[in-house]
């Protein structure tokens, strides 16, 4: 569970407690990452998703300890805010490792413990802005987008190989990554979701043998698997042939 230390990893590493799973709070915070694993009776391990020698660390930790990955829960994200014309590069850099490589890095480092356990699950935490355009976040717009492409394109490929593979797609959540923006929410009466909620639908991608699927969790609705009708085909309208991979394209 990378991004542990609090939000939806945090929510979701509980919900998974619940379900009677042993559960690694992974997070870059050391002090509040320690402290969610002592309160969920899990184990924390320090973990810089941007980094592929931290990946081989964690899973190389994790596998010795108990021996082999079933579930990985690629959560970990930061949010932008800065328009394009201000954007540096450093931010830009810092967005896309985060939210974009801390996915695929996470991915590459789980499947081969995935597959030798018989198969497995992976969840990414994507967004609504991984689906619709949020004009006030563009690259974090960009970044979500990825994570659903990346899930969507590499699930036939781990499904021969027994893994499942979703992305979550949250509305508005109540999460520190909100920042100051949930009182102006709150005025307008914009309804926020919980942590909770976002953990509820990860653990129903978890139960599903379905795969490649971007579920769209909004405020006061049950989690739905978002569809991608409507792009054209190469041929005009023809579908593209058995075992191109679009799930639900």
């Amino acid at each position: 569970m990378t991004g542990g230390a609090s939000g939806i990893g945090y929510a979701t590493a509980r919900a998974l407690r619940g379900a009677g799973a042993q559960v690694v709070v992974a997070d870059i915070d050391a002090e509040a990452g320690g402290k969610a694993a002592d309160a969920l009776g899990a184990t924390f391990a320090l973990l810089d998703v941007t980094s592929p020698a931290s990946w081989d660390k964690l899973v190389d930790t994790v596998t010795r300890f108990y021996g082999g990955i079933d579930i990985g829960v690629l959560n970990a994200g930061v949010s932008g805010g800065t328009p394009v014309g201000s954007l540096t590069d450093a931010a830009y850099r810092r967005i896309m490792a985060i939210n974009v490589d801390g996915v695929v890095f996470g991915a590459r480092a789980l499947v081969g413990p995935l597959a030798r356990r018989g198969g497995g699950r992976l969840v990414a935490t994507a967004s609504l802005a991984g689906l619709v355009a949020m004009p006030r976040d563009p690259v974090y717009t960009a970044s979500k987008h990825a994570v659903v492409g990346f899930v969507r394109a590499l699930a036939p490929d781990l499904a021969e190989r027994g893994i499942t593979v979703h992305a979550v797609c949250p509305g508005l959540t109540d999460t520190p990554l909100l920042d100051g923006a949930k009182a102006y929410l709150e005025e307008r009466g914009m309804p926020l979701l919980r942590p909770e909620d976002i953990a509820e639908a990860v653990l129903g991608c978890l139960g599903s043998e379905d795969t490649g699927r971007a579920w769209v969790v909004q405020a006061g609705r049950e989690p739905i698997a978002y569809t991608f009708r409507g792009v054209p085909g190469p041929a005009g309208g023809v579908r593209p042939p058995e075992g191109f991979g679009v799930p639900g394209g």
